[in-house]
């Protein structure tokens, strides 16, 4: 056994953990074959690409695609960039001085980690259903997403449901939030689950409220109801009084309900295409342009998935330009150990992100959902230093590593002009 004493940190996982690094360096080699190659780097990519036909895709290693429309998805991205127009904008940029360049960025990965999750579905009382979940939302909007999923499901108000997160007291199996873009896959195919089993469970006894089939009740809009007729109970009338059979000793009566979901690996995909433009004399980059097309499958909130995809996005920008841990060489002290030192990305770094979603539907989940969370650092590392490689033509662009600071660019620039 050897002990190593060290001063430097250990490696730990990213947003999107080995998935950014591992497209980075694919969509790299895929520019390095086009410039040996002489073949257009867009048509190199579209003919490597799988056909919506050919899925479900078993690769040689067993994982199996289950849906993706790749070729779609890049001329969605080319279209909304005005890829076809660059050489213009480029030519525009070298009369002021500037070099421009534009980087394409194809990318799948997967999302799912471990497959099992659990959620319980209670009625307390006062018209309420609370929705109690394993997973715990560390910014990604949970809440809003399962309480719009539940009152979509139940046909509900909104602020008739309560979610709980992480309360031991529910006794419920879970992982967590933290692997692979999971949560709403697997909880919420875990909810799911849960309120199609309280449906049942409360169409008996609506029967028996109701004095009639149970095959001839229907639920719908909050209420079951014997079908062509008006009569109805409302389905907190009904877990009313399935609380008043178990106190009376019917246990089985309840509608509180526990599930536990397997969701298999989806794989999210998409196409970014980031437009830089740089000062030869500072080496300053500026993202002047972004596009990110991205399947996640059905989007239960698009307005948190795009929120994602940006914030995605920004660490991508931070990895590609700015954060590097530096340590002295002489005496192996850390000197960028605080965020007075260590270069982040903020606002004024961040470019305008367009695009769109090009949603189909995962067929391993019943909602339909792929991951996000890790889908906008996945593909904008390829994306930003492909495009600087583009304005570096040669080596001095294809040899230059992350991050991209003004001074390697300044130092590429000016061997350019040599």
């Amino acid at each position: 056994m050897r002990c190593v004493f060290t001063n430097t940190v250990p490696t730990g996982p990213y947003r999107g953990a080995g998935r950014p690094e591992a497209n980075y360096t694919v969509e790299r080699l895929i520019e390095a074959a086009a410039r040996l190659t002489g073949i257009d780097s867009v048509e190199l990519r579209r003919k490597n690409m799988l056909t919506p036909q050919m899925m479900p895709y078993a690769t040689p290693v067993g994982t199996v695609y289950d849906s993706g429309e790749f070729a779609a998805i890049l001329d969605r991205a080319l279209a909304l960039s005005d890829y076809a127009g660059f050489p213009l904008r480029r030519a525009r940029a070298v009369s002021l001085g500037k070099r421009r360049g534009i980087g394409v960025s194809c990318f799948l990965e997967h999302s799912g980690g471990t497959p099992a999750e659990s959620a319980a579905v209670t009625f307390p009382g006062e018209r309420t259903v609370v929705i109690a979940l394993g997973v715990q939302a560390s910014g990604q909007g949970q809440a809003s997403v399962f309480t719009s999923l539940a009152a979509e499901r139940l046909g509900i108000p909104p602020d008739r449901i309560i979610v709980s997160q992480g309360d031991t007291r529910h006794g419920l199996s879970k992982v967590g939030t933290s692997t692979a873009s999971r949560s709403t896959m697997t909880a919420g195919g875990a909810i799911a689950r849960a309120l199609a089993a309280v449906i049942e469970k409360g169409r008996k006894l609506a029967a028996r409220m109701l004095e009639a089939g149970e095959g001839d009740i229907d639920y719908r809009a909050g209420a079951f109801e014997v079908i062509g007729t008006d009569r109805r109970v409302s389905l907190f009338a009904v877990a009313a009084k399935a609380a008043e059979l178990v106190n009376n000793g019917e246990a089985e009566a309840s509608l509180d309900t526990k599930a536990v979901a397997e969701i298999p690996q989806t794989f999210p995909n998409g196409c970014h295409i980031a437009e830089v433009e740089i000062d030869p004399q500072t080496g300053n980059v500026s993202v002047v342009a972004y596009t990110a097309v991205d399947d996640c499958g059905t989007a239960l909130n698009p307005m948190l998935v795009e929120g994602q995809v940006h914030g995605g996005v920004a660490q991508g920008l931070g990895q590609a330009f700015l954060e590097e841990a530096i340590y002295d060489r002489d005496s192996g002290q850390l000197v960028t150990g605080s965020f007075i030192d260590y270069a982040m990305p903020r606002a004024d770094d961040m470019p305008n992100i367009g695009g769109a979603l090009h949603a189909v539907p995962a067929t391993t989940n019943a909602l339909g959902v792929k991951g996000v969370g890790e889908a906008g650092t996945t593909g904008a590392l390829a994306a930003i230093m492909n495009a600087i490689a583009d304005a570096l033509p040669g080596d001095a662009g294809a040899t230059l590593d992350m991050p991209a600071t003004p001074y390697k660019i300044w130092r590429a620039c000016a061997q350019l002009e040599r």
